[in-house]
C-alpha cells in the first residue's frame, strides 16, 4: 500500500513538475531573500524619483502627436540603455494627433461670469465666434430622454451628474455629447469626474456617434456645474457663451518604448511590466502616468543593479496613446505577432503612485494562490493584497489573447482629486509612496518571470472591470 502511494505521490510531482506549477506555500519560502534585497535597494533608492522630477519639469505633458511626447519618447530610450537594459527599443505607431487651441467658457445670463472649462479630449471646436445657446441640465440620459427633442433643439446639454465613482460617471463625458445631438443640442458641458470640488476641471477622451452630428464639447468644475443646474432647474433663463478651436489633424507618428533584461534560461519567455508614457496637455502627467512608467523602470533598473536576472526575460514598456485611441497597446501586440504563447505575464499601472496595496489579477485559483504566496513578500510595505480583476487598457490586447494580466493597485485616495487636471503635477507624488510601488513591481515582476510555474489567466469576458 505504501509502495501504492509513493508512485502515487512521484506521479502526481511529475505532471506539476512538467506542467510548470509547483505548490504556491514555496514561493514566499523561496523568494524571500531576494524580495527583501529589492525592497531595501527600492526604499533606498533615489534615481527613480529623479527621473520622474526630471520627466515632469523639463519635460511637462505629453498629448499624443505633441512636440513634448516626442521629446519624452527620446528621452526614455536613453534612460532605459543608462540603466543597462537590453534589447532598447521604439516600436512604431500612429497615434491620433488632436490640438486643443484656444477655448473659454462663460455665462452671460442671467449674469456674466467666465466659467472653469476645459474642452473634452478628441472634440471638434465651435464655429469662429464661438456658441451662444441657452442651457438645459440634467442629470441622466433618461433626463435627457424625458425631455426629448422639442426641449434640447438648438440648446447646450449640461450633464450635471454628482460622482459615483469613476466607471459611471465618465460615461455622461465619453458619450454625452453624441447622445445629447441626437435630439438636436448645439453643445455638451460636463460636469467634471471627481469627487472633489475645487473649481477645477477635467479632462478626458469624448466619443462621437458617427450617425449623429459632432457638436463640441467641454467640461466644466463640479461648483460652475452645481450653479448652472441650480439657476436653469429654478426656471431661470441661462445663457453660455462656449468657444473652442480644437482640431484633429492627420494621425502623427510616435511609438512604445520597450528594454529589458534577458532571461538567463528562457529569454524567449516574457514578463512585462509598464504604464502609459503619453498624457493629456494639463498639468506634468506626474500621477497619470508619469510615476508609473518611472516606477516600472526603477524597478527593472534595481534587478539589473543587484545583478539579479531572472529565468525569463523582464521587460519594461512605456505604451503610447493611451489616453485617447489606445494604438500603442494594439501596436505592442502587433509586435508580439506569433509569440503570444511566451508571453508569461503582463502587468500595468496605471492608477497613480498613492501608497501601492497590492495587485489585481484575471487568472485562476490555482494561479491566484501562487501572487498571494508572492504578495505576502510584500507585506512590510502594505502591498500584499490580492484581488480578483486586473490588468487594463494597454495590456487588453494581450489579455484578450490569452495573457495573464495584472494591475498594480493603490489606496487612490486623491487619485480622482487631480486626474487629467492643471493640478497634475510633481508636488502630488509622494517621493516615499513612490519608492513603495517600485519595491512593489519590482518583487512580483522579479518572482513572475524567475518562478518555475506560470499563470494562467481567466477568459476576458469573465473578468470585471475589463
Amino acid at each position: 500500500m505504501s509502495l501504492m502511494i509513493s508512485r502515487a505521490f512521484a506521479l502526481s510531482l511529475c505532471l506539476l513538475l512538467a506542467a510548470g506549477r509547483l505548490p504556491a506555500a514555496d514561493l514566499a519560502e523561496q523568494y524571500h531573500a531576494t524580495a527583501d534585497k529589492l525592497i531595501d535597494a527600492a526604499l533606498a533608492d533615489t534615481e527613480g524619483y529623479n527621473r520622474l522630477t526630471y520627466l515632469c519639469y523639463r519635460i511637462g505633458n505629453r498629448l499624443s502627436g505633441s512636440p513634448g511626447l516626442e521629446k519624452a519618447i527620446a528621452w526614455s530610450v536613453e534612460q532605459m540603455k543608462a540603466a543597462g537594459l537590453s534589447n532598447v527599443r521604439v516600436i512604431p505607431a500612429k497615434v491620433p494627433h488632436w490640438v486643443r487651441g484656444a477655448e473659454s467658457a462663460r455665462m452671460v445670463a442671467p449674469s456674466e461670469r467666465p466659467l472653469h472649462m476645459l474642452g473634452l479630449g478628441m472634440s471638434i471646436g465651435t464655429p469662429p465666434g464661438g456658441i451662444t445657446a441657452d442651457v438645459v441640465a440634467v442629470s441622466t440620459f433618461e433626463e435627457l430622454t424625458k425631455l426629448g427633442k422639442e426641449k434640447v433643439q438648438g440648446k447646450i446639454v449640461l450633464y450635471n451628474e454628482e460622482y459615483r465613482g469613476y466607471g459611471p460617471t465618465r460615461v455622461y463625458r465619453a458619450t454625452g455629447a453624441a447622445r445629447a445631438a441626437a435630439f438636436g443640442a448645439v453643445a455638451a458641458l460636463v460636469r467634471s469626474a471627481t469627487p472633489l470640488a475645487m473649481q477645477i476641471p477635467h479632462t478626458g477622451e469624448m466619443n462621437y456617434d458617427e450617425a449623429q452630428p459632432k457638436i463640441p464639447a467641454a467640461a466644466v468644475s463640479p461648483e460652475d456645474a452645481m450653479m448652472l443646474a441650480s439657476l436653469a432647474g429654478s426656471g431661470v433663463p441661462v445663457k453660455v457663451h462656449l468657444e473652442m478651436s480644437a482640431q484633429t489633424l492627420p494621425d502623427a507618428d510616435s511609438g512604445d518604448v520597450i528594454g529589458e533584461i534577458p532571461g538567463r534560461e528562457h529569454p524567449e519567455e516574457v514578463v512585462v511590466m509598464g504604464g502609459h508614457i503619453d498624457s493629456w496637455d494639463v498639468g506634468q502627467g506626474a500621477q497619470d502616468d508619469g510615476a508609473s512608467i518611472m516606477a516600472c523602470l526603477q524597478a527593472v533598473a534595481l534587478m539589473k543593479k543587484l545583478g539579479l536576472q531572472p529565468r525569463r526575460t523582464i521587460r519594461v514598456a512605456f505604451w503610447v496613446n493611451e489616453e485617447n485611441g489606445g494604438h500603442g497597446g494594439i501596436a505592442y501586440r502587433d509586435f508580439i505577432g506569433d509569440k503570444i504563447k511566451h508571453q508569461v505575464a503582463a502587468i500595468e499601472m496605471d492608477g497613480g503612485a498613492e501608497a501601492p496595496r497590492g495587485f489585481g489579477a484575471g487568472v485562476d485559483a490555482s494561479s491566484m494562490e501562487m501572487l498571494r504566496q508572492i504578495a505576502r513578500l510584500l507585506d512590510r510595505i502594505g502591498a500584499g493584497e490580492i484581488t480578483a480583476g486586473g490588468g487594463g487598457s494597454d495590456i487588453g490586447p494581450l489579455m484578450r489573447d490569452g495573457v495573464p494580466g495584472l494591475g498594480e493597485r493603490t489606496v487612490g485616495t486623491h487619485y480622482f482629486d487631480w486626474h487629467h487636471t492643471e493640478a497634475d503635477t510633481l508636488d502630488k507624488v509622494s517621493p516615499e509612496d513612490f519608492r513603495k510601488n517600485v519595491a512593489a513591481l519590482a518583487v512580483m515582476g522579479y518572482a513572475l518571470a524567475d518562478m518555475p510555474g506560470r499563470l494562467v489567466a481567466t477568459p476576458v469576458a469573465s473578468r470585471r472591470g475589463q
